[in-house]
């Protein structure tokens, strides 16, 4: 899988590019959220913070605030990009 590459801190914009078939749309997600600026080179506070994280981080993060639970009560699957509630 193309994703398993970037699974590193500082890689967000090409992990993302990877998973969605270009560097131009990946870019686009990245405005829309927020974490790029208009330029699409330069991350905003919230970006810089994503972008410092690897996929393992992300992930649990993204779990982590739709339970309201702490990251560290999840365990990450790279094949799928997921976390889960460990058990």
């Amino acid at each position: 899988m193309t994703t398993q590459k970037f699974m590193g801190k500082g890689q967000l914009i090409e992990r993302l590019a990877a998973q969605v078939g270009n560097r131009d749309t990946a870019i686009k997600i990245l405005q829309e959220r927020g974490h790029l600026k208009a330029d699409g080179k330069t991350f905003t506070a919230e970006g810089a913070k994503r972008n410092n994280m690897t996929a393992e981080e992300r992930a649990k993060d993204r779990a982590a605030t739709r339970s309201d639970k702490k990251p560290e009560a999840f365990k990450y699957n790279p094949k799928t990009n997921r976390a889960t509630l460990r058990k």
